[in-house]
């Protein structure tokens, strides 16, 4: 009996040896690969921050990143990967295959915004172009997709150059025309998931002005939201300011409606279910004493889920009407609503158990130190399309901190505001933010392709 108890024991020990052993190796070959990454992403950054800073000198606005792309495809083909170019207009899909094992897709976006840049940098953008309506436009990245950009081709050279730290199909993409939340759908009607390897899992990052470089957040589940325009066309019977009996407004009733829109988040929403109408522009009129015959109206409505999507556009047409019978007007003259289909935003959504995965492996690499958590917030991304097709391929969108630390630091002490995203004054710290940027990419790819043993 006893000697049965003692072989047990021997046994358990010996196990247990094993375990520590392989963890002991398992934490060798990370720190190994992890030198290896730093080390390279060291030697390779005085080019890199010329390659960031091209981008951010040269920005190119939504559906006109030509030159942007091409750098972009440029940089990805010398890597070693395979390149296709103007997929879903100027998109870019590079493809490096590294043996069996599972498919990861990393995204970036490209376009600039149409922002008069202010920051005072050396390497500010000084661009101005005619957009695509012929109106002369100032251009800037005031978003941070430069940030981004940098991030997945130093991403894709480090992966290339550790070919043996995994096996699988690694996917970049450049992504056009996601300030305008229709390049993703384009990327997905060109049929990336059917003429490229299905990805099982889809991951981006985006940079964030309140967060200080050195530092990412997660956030489980909802991360952004549903975002619809919606034009409100308010009709009514012009005529002289001086006789408005004699006139149906479109001016008082453009001014009621706006009131009432604010009951549908209030009181026709279940507390606790996150939706946002906003009134961001009105125009009607040209003259103080001539009542107009139109007054247009324009919304931006935030949502998360479907449901609650559905029941604010049906309530915002609703009141509209509503609103227009009762100040008397005849049917034909009642308000139009129209919901801009073409710049929808679906809501990112995290998939929780690939979040998890993905900020384990990105504290592994940071230190837990370096990693937050945020809640999800109203504003709009595109990457959630990749997620809702019917391919059902998980997504995971993280924030990269892009504040130098100091203004911080300082702000919190002061209460000043720092430069929000789609400022003409945002200015990422790059080459911390860049860094950091890849090794949590470098971190997550390893993991999610799987290491040799």
């Amino acid at each position: 009996m006893k000697q049965m108890k003692s072989r047990e024991l021997f046994v358990k020990a010996m196990l247990f040896g094993v375990v520590c052993l392989n963890t002991i190796n398992a934490y060798a070959q990370n720190s190994e690969v992890q030198q290896r990454v730093t080390s390279k992403l060291d030697s390779d950054y005085p080019a890199l921050d010329v390659f960031y800073k091209e981008l951010h000198t040269h920005p190119e606005l939504s559906l006109m990143e030509k030159n942007t792309s091409a750098k972009l495809a440029a940089d990805l083909r010398a890597t070693g990967f395979e390149v296709t170019e103007k997929f879903g207009g100027f998109g870019v899909v590079a493809v490096l295959k590294n043996g069996p094992g599972p498919t990861l897709l990393i995204r970036a976006d490209m376009d600039g915004l149409p922002v008069q840049e202010a920051t005072g940098l050396s390497y500010a953008s000084k661009i101005h172009v005619t957009d695509l309506s012929g109106k002369d436009q100032p251009v800037m990245h005031a978003c941070g997709h430069d940030i981004h950009m940098s991030v997945l081709a130093e991403t894709g050279r480090t992966m290339s150059s550790i070919k043996d730290s995994w096996r699988g199909t690694l996917i970049l993409i450049g992504q056009p025309a996601e300030e305008r939340v229709i390049g993703a759908r384009a990327m997905i009607l060109a049929g990336i998931f059917q003429k490229f390897p299905k990805p099982d899992y889809a991951i981006a990052l985006h940079d964030h002005a309140g967060i200080p470089a050195g530092k990412v957040a997660f956030v489980d589940g909802y991360a952004l939201a549903n975002s619809d325009t919606v034009i409100i066309t308010v009709h009514g019977i012009g005529g002289h300011g001086a006789y408005p009996h004699m006139t149906k407004d479109p001016v008082v009733l453009a001014s009621e409606i706006v009131l009432a829109l604010q009951s549908i988040v209030s009181r026709e929403v279940r507390p606790g279910d996150p939706a946002v109408v906003t009134v961001g522009m009105i125009h009607g009129g040209n003259k103080p004493n001539v009542i107009p015959d139109s007054v247009e109206m324009r919304l931006t409505v935030r949502s998360y889920v479907q449901e609650t999507r559905d029941h604010l556009i049906s309530a915002i047409e609703r009141i509209a009407k509503g609103q227009g019978i009762s100040a008397g007007l005849p049917d034909n003259l009642l308000p139009t609503v129209e919901v801009v289909t073409e710049e929808r935003a679906i809501s990112t959504y995290n998939e929780p158990s690939l979040n998890r995965r993905v900020r384990s492996s990105v504290e592994n690499w940071l230190g837990k130190e370096a990693v937050k958590t945020e809640g999800p917030v109203m504003a709009a991304e595109d990457f959630g399309q990749f997620g809702r097709t019917a391919e059902h391929v998980p997504t995971c969108l993280f924030w990269l901190g892009a504040v130098d630390p100091q203004l911080y630091a300082e702000s919190l002490k002061t209460g000043k505001a720092l430069p929000s995203l789609h400022s003409s004054k945002f200015a990422p710290l790059p080459e911390l933010t860049i860094k950091t940027g890849v090794q949590a990419m470098t971190a997550a790819a390893l993991d999610l392709l799987g290491k040799t043993k």
